[in-house]
């Protein structure tokens, strides 16, 4: 074993404070600190360049956990390496208001770049962190200058690569050729279930070279000096590189190389033989000051001087190329000013579907904003939805339309990625029946407060002769439920226009914007300013109001047609337009009240999907509980009765209760 013993002791310190970390808390995932310490402490000690006291540093190397559950090992090779952890923060160990949770959580603990714990999210997220490098290298750096060429690390496990999540995601980084992304793949053949021969026997080699990665293996994964060496070569590599690493799962513990030391504490008297085994005697939390010495200088000093040189490289950089340097800035600081009132308009009276009217703004968008970049899962020609310049392809990394093909659940986490790296806005499309298939990527995007934007069209039973399995109806209702998530279902042009300016002004909240198939008028009441509150009046009669009418979207318009024809009966009825339900709920008292007053009871929700959230806001629904149906789109509103006649005659129930 090709592994000093300087480096020897380091790892075994690394290894007894993540177990340490692990008995304190009674819980947690000993298996991946014990068997992989050496990956990541090789990978910190000698290649990494970060500054624990900068973590914002732009050019800082990524280093992403996808197996999140090893969170211990982060946690104290971050502590060791001086980012601000301290030894009580890992004694609190998943504990309550700690800043070391069972997970790793982005924007709660220095030195983590994003969420990780679904596994398969790490990789695929990573997959768009290193896109967004490719980018920004090919668009700002000189041959003389390279100002934007870090590495993105990934540590992952056979779980990771199990998910299909990751193999969309490396197929696409494959076909892309990314450069600078390096997964490094703790391979112990155990996972919580047994052998992973028990339920997976591809050859990795084989898969990953098919899918255009270069591929290396090291076979000892406690010999620092072979995995030195696979990472020195990774590094030179064009393309992305995976690096399989042969270790045994809790090494040194007394039932290392199975299943029951994965996810439970070793106790004491198992960490006690482990201490014997490893020959370390130190009390728990108790780290040898030459160990902290060795990560000073290894870690911290080195990354620091990688980043005084990058300094010093920028400010010849900026003398050389100011203006270069003003675009990089504010591609970073998104500083680009976006005149909200320059798109294209529409009529009022006009029809035009809103998946047409956003792509249109999205292409307008563009011009003023050249660090925008996304596209659709094979379907821009259905969802409209296109980045500029060009398509990202491997000989075009400046192009920002990017072909995602039919991989929604990884287009999602490539889209947090990039927007997570820094640089760069990102946006996706799909069918929004297809949302299921993003869901994960969403609710990350929400946990990590990041303005992610995603984009759904085709987003009612009006599909038409599609069909049940295209027609959306309990996906509004999932994706409402998501804390911390913008979901927006304009109702016309003015409305999507008002859902994009929140989208792409948006800081630490992600966005769904959904639109139609079918083409919807242009309406005289709607108000773009008005969407940020949410909901607003569209509708007002001349008279106390007998009751409201609450809907979105494509029902917005029925619904107004509805209050008219009540109208004819003496029966006024306010209509409410319900864009955003996140956006209205996070409204003052005051403002709520004036739109839907509590006095005024009878009330009826309607939109063409799931009825369960909009029984907040009214006792009475009318929506679809059912699965939809294959029809033309003609017959569709008469199916389910979403006509003025048949709302006006539910709403007459409500009132005659």
């Amino acid at each position: 074993m090709a592994t000093n013993s300087i480096d020897r002791a380091n790892i075994n310190a690394l290894r007894v404070l993540g177990v340490d970390m692990i008995n304190k808390a009674k819980s947690g995932h000993p298996g991946i600190v014990l068997g992989a310490a050496p990956i990541v402490y090789t990978l910190f000690t000698r290649f990494i360049n970060i500054d624990p006291e900068n973590p914002e540093w732009w050019n800082r190397d990524r280093f992403v956990l996808s197996a999140g559950h090893g969170s211990a090992l982060l946690y104290a090779i971050n502590h060791l390496s001086g980012y601000a952890i301290s030894m009580d923060d890992l004694k609190n160990f998943r504990q309550l208001g700690s800043i070391t949770p069972g997970h790793p959580e982005y924007r709660h603990t220095p030195g983590v770049e994003m969420t990780t714990g679904p596994l398969g999210q790490g990789i695929a997220t990573a997959c768009g962190m290193a896109l967004a490098q490719n980018y920004l290298s090919n668009r700002f750096d000189t041959k003389i200058f390279p100002i934007c060429n870090h590495k993105t690390y990934v540590l992952c496990g056979d779980g990771d690569l199990q998910e299909g999540l990751a193999q969309e995601a490396c197929s696409l980084a494959g076909h892309l050729k990314i450069d600078n992304l390096v997964v490094l793949y703790d391979s112990n053949d155990i996972q919580l279930d047994g052998p992973v021969s028990s339920d997976n026997t591809e050859n990795v080699k084989m898969k990953f070279e098919a899918m255009g990665w270069t591929y290396y293996l090291v076979n000892d994964g406690n010999d620092v000096e072979d995995i030195s060496k696979a990472i020195a070569k990774a590094n030179k590599q064009k393309g992305p590189v995976i690096i399989e690493i042969k270790t045994k799962i809790g090494f040194g513990a007394p039932n290392e190389g199975t299943s029951a030391v994965h996810g439970a504490p070793l106790g004491d008297e198992k960490a006690g033989i482990l201490r014997e085994n490893l020959g370390y005697s130190n009390k728990p939390f108790e780290i040898d000051s030459s160990v902290y010495e060795f990560f000073a200088k290894n870690v911290k000093e080195r990354g620091v001087l990688k980043e005084v040189e990058w300094s010093h490289l920028l400010e010849d950089y900026i003398k050389e190329y100011p203006e270069l340097y003003k675009e990089l800035e504010d591609f970073y600081y998104n500083s680009y000013e976006l005149k909200f009132d320059k798109h294209p308009t529409w009529e009022v009276g006009s029809v035009e579907s809103t998946r047409k009217i956003l792509g249109r703004i999205l292409d307008s968008y563009s011009i003023d904003l050249p660090n925008i970049i996304g596209g659709s899962a094979d379907l821009t020609p259905s969802t409209f939805v296109k980045g500029a310049n060009g398509d990202y392809e491997a000989d075009n990394r400046v192009g920002r339309n990017i072909k995602f093909g039919v991989r929604e659940h990884a287009m999602g986490a490539i889209v947090n990625g990039i927007n997570l790296h820094g640089g760069l806005k990102s946006f996706c499309a799909g069918f929004f029946v297809f949302s299921d298939y993003m869901k994960p990527a969403i609710r990350q995007a929400a946990i990590m407060r990041i303005p992610s934007m995603f984009i759904f069209s085709h987003d009612s039973v009006c599909v038409g002769e599609d069909g049940p399995t295209h027609q959306p109806i309990e996906h509004f209702a999932m994706l409402r439920s998501i804390p911390n998530l913008n979901v927006l279902r304009p109702a016309d042009a003015k409305e999507v226009a008002g859902a994009m300016e929140i989208a792409f002004t948006s800081t630490e909240t992600p966005t769904v914007i959904t639109t139609s198939r079918q083409g919807l008028p242009v309406l005289e009441s709607t108000n773009k300013a008005l969407v940020s509150k949410g909901a607003y009046i569209v509708y007002e009669p001349q008279s106390s109001i007998d009751g409201i009418l609450i809907s979105c979207g494509s029902e917005l318009s029925i619904a107004i047609d509805t209050a008219r024809l009540l109208k004819e009966d003496g029966i006024y009825v306010r209509v409410v337009s319900m864009v955003s339900m996140n956006l209205f709920d996070n409204q003052d008292e005051e403002y709520k009240e004036s739109i839907l007053p509590s006095s005024i009871t009878n009330r009826l929700a309607i939109e063409m999907g799931a009825s369960m959230p909009w029984y907040k806001y009214s006792k009475n629904v009318y929506g679809i509980d059912r699965f939809g149906v294959s029809a033309p789109i003609k017959h569709i509103h008469e199916y389910f009765g979403f006509t003025k006649e048949n709302l006006a005659n539910e709403f007459k129930k409500i009132i005659n209760k």
